[in-house]
């Protein structure tokens, strides 16, 4: 019952998505969600090491700019085909998701955190200054649209189907990671180091594994960023955009594959009804995030599944009280019937008698 209503779920999701275009009727309003699927794809990037693997990645959008700028130098300066680079971009976050990870993952909580943050900056840093490689702040402009058999996604709605096929096609790939065999190796890493290396887990390999999946999503997603956007700058990536990633794992729930994409979708489109308030919506909406995360640690999809646990577990104890109940009254009236038709019961000699 529980995987056909996840199923059900999951296809009233694709539903909606697909006949969105059809209700807005605006531009914006697709280029809004657009962003959001790509931020979307880059955050259950995100959320393997952090939510599933119990590892902090503060240079998450570090990677999410590599795989951006792969995409912005291959085709803008060395006029590659589109989705060449976009291949390109991933593969080049996995080779350095694979050293950063070798490195920072020697390192356990905050540490870990901290190493990656300098990373992060550095990252930054680099694509800023590096002018002949990057463009520095001159920014990459001209990138070409994606095209497919003709077909040119340089306006919103193929532009909005892209972006949305991909968000399906990532969120397919990490549900069978995390219910296979690896994603269940990642969750006994982020509950006990020590007691994941005692049932024989390696624990370097597995979170460099983890972080090295984690980056090729945010590579992925700077790519499509790159064709969506088609102009690239360096404040891709600033560490603020891991923290609103970050954001978006808090309010829908860690450790979970809905919560996520739950948050990436909300989240945006909750700033952008608050843009009335121009510089004071994060007054409103900070103090908003901090009651969320007081009262709701575990997000919204946490908040539903605790609640179907208790619903649960009182359906349980009922059923086993009224179990109880019927056992003990079939004893009663079972020990009754022994009673009276025992011939050495004192009752029964006194009828005879």
């Amino acid at each position: 019952m529980n995987r056909l209503e996840g199923k059900l779920g999951w296809a009233v999701l694709f539903v909606l998505g697909l006949v969105f275009p059809l209700v807005a009727h605006r531009d914006y309003l697709l280029t809004v969600m657009s962003t959001a699927y790509i931020f979307a794809l880059a955050t259950i990037g995100l959320n393997l090491i952090t939510g599933y693997t119990g590892q902090y990645n503060l240079a998450h959008s570090g990677f999410m700019a590599i795989g951006a700028y792969t995409v912005g130098i291959l085709t803008v300066d060395h006029q590659v085909p589109f989705w060449i680079a976009f291949l390109c971009s991933g593969l080049v976050c996995l080779v350095f998701g694979f050293f950063v990870g070798i490195l920072s993952l020697r390192l356990k909580g905050h540490y870990f955190s901290i190493f990656t943050l300098c990373v992060g900056y550095i990252l930054y840093l680099g694509i800023e200054k590096w002018d002949g490689l990057t463009h520095g702040v001159s920014d990459i402009i001209g990138i070409p649209a994606p095209t497919i058999f003709g077909l040119s996604f340089d306006r919103s709605i193929p532009l909005y189907y892209l972006t949305f096929a991909f968000l399906v096609l990532g969120i397919a790939v990490m549900h069978r990671v995390v219910h296979s065999l690896l994603g269940r190796t990642f969750m006994a890493i982020r509950n006990s180091d020590t007691l994941a290396e005692s049932i024989g887990i390696n624990l370097m390999r597995n979170k460099v594994l983890a972080f090295m999946l984690s980056v090729v999503f945010a590579g992925y997603a700077g790519g499509l960023y790159a064709g969506a956007l088609r102009f690239l700058a360096p404040d891709l990536a600033g560490v603020d955009h891991t923290f609103d990633m970050t954001m978006y794992m808090l309010v829908g729930g860690m450790g979970t594959l809905f919560g996520p994409l739950l948050g990436a979708l909300v989240v945006p489109w909750l700033t952008q009804y608050l843009q009335f308030l121009q510089e004071y919506r994060f007054v409103v909406f900070g103090p908003l995030l901090i009651l969320l995360v007081i009262f709701l640690p575990n997000g919204l999809v946490g908040l539903y599944y605790a609640r179907k646990a208790r619903r649960t577990a009182h359906a349980t104890n009922a059923s086993s009280k009224a179990g109880a109940s019927a056992s003990t009254t079939s004893g009663l009236s079972g020990a009754s019937s022994l009673q009276s038709t025992d011939p050495t019961h004192p009752g029964t000699e006194k009828g005879h008698a």
